[in-house]
């Protein structure tokens, strides 16, 4: 028998979108008990009149133009952060003492003491929750996690990872406002550490095991930008790009790259893990394939033959492959958006006795520690060590 779940989406945005149409399409390709229900969509009073276009768009019973009353009604049981990172901490904290659900966007928090804050109420209040780090749900990216984990890799010797983007180039790019607070570090929190390489470090970490110490450098490429809501010229004090070394609990080391200004580069996401018997690449501008580079057998070691080595492209669409059964015939891609779907799919499976979701906010709490790490870092200009 079907369970309602009813949902209150606060942000109308992109994330918005992308986990209203989530929530829509996941029972049309999981066999789920639960069946979301749209039930409330909210946003500021500044945006009602997009808010009300999102609304109708998305199929949503009501708005709200106040978060805390969405959070409060009797008729909601599960909250969907989709807000600028400054409004993280006081959502969690009101929703899991209301007993609520509670699915967030990344990065969970503005910093490391907000994070432990929201940590601590869902677990006082015993809530399910998951944080958005969706790219682990690509069905690539699992089929990575899977080769590792069987053995494939071997001895993991270097670990790369790239995130570069180019939409912020133009000094005449303002910050601040609806559209571009991610650049407004009273805002965001940080620039590319915590909106870029924030999955990176989620995906690295997955794969990789944790990391326990690090070097990093970064750059504010334009030092003032016109403030959207202001109008005047401010300073940046976000990082347009960050580069850092890292060192893995197995003994790997890894470099990290993130920028925005990247030209040419849209949302090019990719990581390279080389190994001693093998090795994996995955380009999120290719998000169907995972290269594979075949070297020993994981149960001999024994090299395989000269004229077999070489890197596969493994076209990951068939039904063996992670997802992929759920979705089309093999030879047919799914894409950005289905990531969510998959995510969602998993947090529903965890109310019905599955496997535990990851990654909680707990979990999640492990990549702000790195990011502030990172940015502690670049500050001093010396190697920190992460605790565990």
């Amino acid at each position: 028998m079907s369970k309602p779940l009813r949902i209150a989406v606060l942000g109308c945005g992109f994330m918005g979108r992308a986990h209203s149409n989530a929530w829509l399409q996941v029972n049309h390709f999981f066999p789920r008990e639960h069946t979301p229900v749209l039930k409330v969509a909210v946003a500021r009073p500044e945006e009602k009149e997009k808010l009300e276009k999102f609304a109708k768009a998305w199929g949503y019973e009501s708005i709200e133009l106040d978060w805390r009353k969405a959070i409060h009604r009797d008729d909601v049981d599960l909250i969907d952060v989709c807000l600028p990172n400054n409004m993280h901490h006081d959502v969690v904290i009101e929703a899991a003492k209301a007993g609520k659900m509670i699915v967030c966007e990344k990065p969970l928090a503005m910093n490391l003491a907000e994070g432990e804050a929201m940590v601590a109420a869902v677990e006082k209040a015993g809530v399910p929750n998951m944080v958005s780090f969706n790219y682990r749900r690509v069905p690539a990216i699992s089929l990575a996690k899977q080769v590792i984990d069987e053995g494939r890799i071997g001895k993991p010797f270097h670990y790369r990872a790239t995130y570069n983007q180019d939409y912020t180039i133009s000094a005449d790019v303002p910050q601040g406002g609806m559209a571009l607070w991610r650049l407004d570090a009273k805002v965001a929190g940080s620039g590319v550490t915590g909106d870029l390489l924030a999955h990176s470090i989620d995906t690295a970490e997955w794969l990789n095991g944790p990391i326990v110490k690090l070097v990093a450098y970064t750059e504010t490429f334009i030092k003032q930008r016109k403030h959207a809501e202001t109008g005047k010229l401010e300073p940046v004090t976000i990082d347009d790009a960050c580069m850092f070394l890292a060192v893995f609990a197995n003994g790997s080391i890894g470099t990290f790259e993130s920028t925005r200004y990247a030209r040419g580069r849209k949302n090019y996401n990719t990581f390279e893990l080389n190994g001693e018997n093998g090795a994996v690449f995955f380009d999120l501008e290719d998000p169907h394939i995972l290269q594979y580079f075949r070297y020993a057998d994981p149960t001999t070691g024994k090299k395989i033959e000269d004229h077999l080595t070489g890197w596969q492209r493994i076209h990951v669409t068939n039904f063996e492959h992670p997802y992929m059964k759920n979705w089309w015939v093999p030879g047919c891609t799914i894409g950005y958006e289905h990531t969510f779907i998959n995510s969602f799919a998993d947090f529903l499976a965890s109310l019905e006795g599955g496997p535990k979701f990851e990654p909680t906010m707990r979990s999640a709490l492990r990549t702000q520690r790195v990011c502030e790490c990172i940015l502690q870092s670049a500050r001093e200009g010396r190697w920190v060590e992460i605790p565990a």
